[in-house]
């Protein structure tokens, strides 16, 4: 068993990468970091569905793409060796406001737009071009 030491990281490659391949749906492991992370994704449009299955200590995570979007250009900002915080105040857009930018935030998990609009600033996740 491997341990994984960045679990943002990790599902980010598993989505870019079953893009990559084609793939429908994608599978990772159950957090709760990540099940929030997809269905802020669900939420705005980016994925179409987002479920857990499984028993309960192997459950998972199982993503289904949108067929009429193309495929995302996801990026990890923050990383375990060198993270990146940003301020509501100076928080830029993502590719001129058509990406989007995922932070955490004191007040939970949140794009890039709801942050500004609460004025607050936090550790940059990734961003979705």
């Amino acid at each position: 068993m491997s341990l994984i030491t960045d679990p943002i990281g990790d599902l980010v490659t598993r989505l870019r990468n079953a893009q990559h391949a084609r793939r429908e749906t994608c599978r990772a492991p159950l957090s709760r970091i990540k099940l929030q992370a997809c269905e802020l994704l669900k939420k705005e449009g980016w994925i179409e569905d987002v479920q857990v299955i499984g028993e309960a200590p192997k459950q998972q995570l199982e993503v289904t793409f949108s067929k009429d979007k193309p495929a995302l250009e996801l990026k990890r900002m923050s990383k375990p060796g060198k993270r990146h915080y940003t301020g509501a105040k100076v928080m830029k857009p993502v590719l001129h406001g058509f990406g989007m930018a995922v932070l955490t935030t004191s007040q939970g998990l949140m794009t890039d737009r709801q942050a500004k609009k609460k004025n607050v600033g936090g550790e940059i996740l990734f961003t979705i071009a």
